[in-house]
């Protein structure tokens, strides 16, 4: 079906695919349980996509959640960064770090990805250093910026490296978009359901290395 897709459709629809990809591959990568992605967009546009990750975790010391929490804000980066993937037809994919920047405050969607990477680094920086005072609002803002930079920068990498993996998954999504039947009216919108046991069957996913979350203070 999605050879009927207008080009513009079909683009704006591979940059979905790989956000929502993004998010399933780095967080499978991180040991996260991972379910099934599904997109939706429409004639105009509009569009609505989900991977399904579980946060249940063990998590029985100080550094498990630091270590939780650096992953899951990894996995909210990732989303954005693999929106903004490049390749200008160059064997290596790199990240538009000014896009990716703009995905994810609000400009191109994917602001509450952000919205809960800024509760989630507070939440790191209270582990972090826990005997700050909290009226050193010059100290907290440089720990705030460290913390981010430092896995906005991991995560970069990660997406970097995985960057092939992410596109090729978007494709297999996209390539199995349909359109929605409307009870015999003409229908404006495509969408795709690969459920969690579909994914798994699939050799590019069964070959996504686990990577560790090296969190430091």
């Amino acid at each position: 079906m999605t050879n009927k897709m207008p080009p513009v459709l079909r683009d704006h629809a591979l940059q979905i695919a790989h956000h929502e990809m993004a998010h399933y591959v780095i967080a499978r990568a991180l040991g996260f349980e991972t379910g099934g992605v599904t997109l939706t967009v429409t004639m105009d546009l509009r569009h609505q996509g989900g991977a399904s990750i579980s946060l249940v975790r063990s998590i029985s010391s100080m550094e498990d959640m630091k270590e939780h929490l650096e992953a899951r804000m990894m996995v909210l980066f990732a989303g954005a960064m693999g929106q903004a993937l490049v390749s200008k037809h160059s064997p290596e994919k790199r990240v538009d770090k000014s896009k990716a920047t703009a995905i994810l405050k609000g400009e191109l969607g994917a602001e509450q990805d952000y919205a809960k990477i800024r509760e989630l680094r507070h939440l790191l920086r209270n582990i972090a250093y826990p005997d700050t005072d909290p009226t050193s609002s010059d100290r907290i803002t440089a720990e705030l910026k460290e913390i981010t930079d430092r896995v906005w920068l991991r995560t970069q990498k990660v997406v970097e490296d995985l960057a092939d993996t992410i596109t090729e998954l978007g494709r297999v999504l996209v390539e199995g978009m349909v359109m929605v039947e409307q009870w015999g009216r003409a229908s404006d919108t495509y969408e795709v359901v690969l459920t969690g046991a579909m994914l798994e069957r699939l050799r590019l996913v069964q070959v996504i290395p686990p990577l560790a979350v090296a969190s430091r203070s």
